[in-house]
């Protein structure tokens, strides 16, 4: 790419105003089978995770707090992937993958804000979970609707926040030489790694957001988890005991897929030969994981087909069974 179209001159030193976006890989007829394939994926996740969130908010059977927790999260993904696969489509069809230094900016933005909001609610849903196992008769007690909304903006407002302060810390960085991003969309590492100057801030602030977001919420989710063990021990019945963990099996997958991969990504030491790998990763957590969530959820979830058959039922003009 022609240095004038990426640089601007200001005395002696160049500031880079344009990066290029590598792609999942430069080999044009693998980009033309990607195409078909993720936009696929794409289309699936719009649907399932649309779909679900309308049958939770059109069906009073399913207006419990932790189905309220998986519309927000289904809402969650649907932005988490609206603000990566969109532009990475488009890169399959072009030959020069431009991206502008706002245009990053904005995007590792809504994707860092969709990606940290996620980790909190998983973390607010193994808690739910925890109360509906450990203290079933103060359930609905504890988790009034207030504090159950107080929860999603929670999780909404800490991810801004993280995701803001992390977009700064970029957006205060000088980029003068090199500006290809070996990835498929913005993010900060790759970014700060082309910077110029000295980006201690920026990764002392991604360092603190790890351990403030990531490893804060994956601890309220094994404190979570190792209450649940222990009341589902004191459950005397073996059919009560598997009835309890199965209402945590779909959780518990989302959760190991999620921070599995994102730790892998971002948590584990470097070396030259990790890219590719961290690329697969990334597509993981960023494209397929916002697609299998809903999946996971109601595979094996009889309220959620019961309310499914309700709304065919309703649409067919049949008669209801409450």
């Amino acid at each position: 790419m022609p240095a004038s179209t990426s640089m601007e001159w200001n005395g002696n030193i160049s500031s880079v105003t344009v990066f290029i976006l590598l792609g999942l890989s430069d080999d044009k007829e693998l980009q033309l089978i990607l195409f078909p394939v993720f936009l696929g994926i794409y289309f699936i996740t719009l649907i399932w995770n649309l779909g679900l969130f309308l049958l939770i908010w059109m069906d009073s059977h399913l207006h419990t707090p932790m189905y309220f927790f998986l519309s927000s999260l289904s809402f969650v993904d649907i932005c988490y992937s609206s603000s990566i696969s969109p532009r990475m489509l488009s890169d399959f069809l072009k030959h020069e993958k431009n991206i502008s230094f706002i245009a990053c900016a904005t995007q590792y933005f809504f994707v860092a804000w969709m990606g940290l909001t996620e980790f909190c609610l998983l973390a607010a849903m193994a808690y739910d979970r925890y109360v509906a196992i450990g203290h079933p008769l103060q359930y609905s007690t504890i988790m009034a609707p207030g504090l159950c909304v107080k929860m999603v903006a929670g999780a909404y407002v800490s991810g801004f926040l993280s995701s803001l302060s992390e977009t700064l810390s970029f957006l205060n960085l000088s980029f003068c030489g090199p500006n290809v991003i070996p990835h498929f969309f913005c993010d900060l590492p790759q970014i700060v790694s082309l910077s110029c100057s000295k980006p201690l801030i920026s990764q002392t602030i991604v360092t603190l957001v790890a351990v403030i977001i990531v490893l804060g919420t994956l601890l309220i989710v094994l404190l979570s988890y190792g209450f649940i063990v222990a009341s589902v021990l004191k459950i005397s019945s073996g059919k009560g005991s598997a009835k309890a963990f199965n209402t945590c099996a779909s959780h518990l997958a989302a959760v190991t897929l999620y921070y599995g991969t994102d730790i892998s990504v971002y948590l584990c030491p470097k070396s030259s030969q990790s890219m590719k790998q961290d690329k697969i990763a990334s597509v993981f957590y960023v494209i397929i994981i916002p697609m299998l969530n809903p999946l996971i959820y109601s595979l094996r979830n009889k309220e959620i087909k019961a309310a499914l058959n309700r709304l065919i039922e309703k649409a067919l003009g049949l008669p209801q069974l409450t």
